[in-house]
């Protein structure tokens, strides 16, 4: 029990004990049918205590699905944010690498959150998971006007810069093989897909591989360096006119189109001139390479497609099922294949370029 550690220390609230009091009930009458589901109030508490911080037992759980995050209370403090890796999702050294990539962005003042130290370790280990501390850092979700899209593309830049100076040893590398070709075959291979629509997935799918791969290798090859790689706005807190980088979860070695292309939106026009924003920053701390510009589509496909096997890997996680109700029915999948064929078009058309 996390009180245990000091007796008598906290004032639980009236909320948080009949919080455990549940968890303890379906404890006892459920069998765990997925590692996250022995992941209890208690034992969150019992993680953090186990560096030593006395938590004064508030906890809120945070929207995230991949992993499990959350705020935790401490006395006579600041409450910290602890994030509970999916197990054998990642090796030690791949969230190793994370961290010490994140670090090393805070070091060049690059608005980077990076985990807390648990001694002379930021990756803790309790009772089978591994575990990461954060400060809370409060903000909103970005409004992308062309002015904040110059300032995130000087931030990237800076990113990138100091993304550029060394190799990833032990995280993944954006490969088509990865992102798109597994994802495929694992959505075929367990059935998600409906028997009705096999064929017409199965097809489009390798035709858009192909293309792919014909975009890919039509070009010099893209230089690969260490970037955030899930650039989502989510991911992105604004605050006194400075975006904080969040969640370096998916961190990756890839072109640095990977982590430009999600910040465009609208009509070809629109996304031309917030491109031509996003570079000007961007350029004044690393050169881009224009080439990449013709990537942006394939990047989205391959995306698409792996979002799509990333649920379906996920659908024995009881949370997934809550959060994504609409996800493999016939409904989706049919509009899946219509994204994808719209994604086909894509590809055919003139890239962005930049004047």
């Amino acid at each position: 029990m996390a009180g245990e550690h000091h007796p008598g220390a906290r004032h639980i609230s009236l909320h948080a004990t009949i919080a455990r009091n549940i968890h303890r009930l379906l404890e006892s009458s459920v069998p765990a049918a997925h590692p996250f589901e022995t992941l209890t109030p208690d034992t969150v508490i019992d993680a953090v205590e186990s560096t030593g911080i006395i938590s004064d037992a508030r906890i809120l759980a945070l929207n995230s699905y991949e992993n499990r995050v959350y705020q935790v209370g401490v006395e006579n403090d600041e409450p910290l944010i602890a994030k509970f890796y999916r197990p054998e999702r990642w090796s030690r050294e791949q969230i190793l690498e994370e961290h010490n990539f994140s670090l090393e962005l805070a070091e060049l003042d690059i608005p980077a959150v990076p985990p807390i130290l648990q001694g002379n370790s930021t990756l803790g280990d309790f009772n089978g998971f591994m575990f990461a501390l954060f400060k809370r850092r409060g903000g909103r979700s970005p409004d992308l006007n062309l002015d904040n899209l110059l300032i995130m593309g000087r931030f990237i830049g800076r990113l990138h810069a100091a993304g550029a100076t060394k190799p990833f040893l032990h995280r993944r590398a954006l490969t088509l093989e990865y992102f798109a070709q597994d994802s495929a075959t694992y959505l075929l291979e367990n059935n998600f897909i409906p028997a009705n629509l096999v064929d017409a997935y199965s097809t489009l799918s390798a035709d858009l591989i192909d293309r792919i791969q014909n975009i890919f290798s039509s070009m010099s090859a893209p230089k690969q360096i260490r970037i955030h790689g899930d650039f989502h706005m989510g991911n992105v807190l604004w605050r006194d006119d400075t975006p904080h980088f969040v969640d370096f979860d998916d961190t990756m070695t890839g072109p640095a189109m990977q982590d430009l292309w999600m910040l465009l939106s609208g009509d070809r026009q629109t996304q031309l001139a917030q491109l031509s924003e996003i570079i000007d920053g961007y350029n004044e701390f690393y050169d881009f390479n224009p080439a990449e510009l013709m990537l942006m589509e394939s990047l989205r496909t391959m995306r698409l497609m792996h979002y799509s096997a990333w649920l379906a890997r996920r659908w024995d996680d009881p949370a997934f099922s809550l959060a994504f109700p609409w996800f493999n029915t016939e409904n989706y999948w049919a509009g899946h294949i219509l994204e994808l064929r719209e994604q086909m078009s894509a590809l055919d058309e003139p890239p962005l370029v930049l004047f």
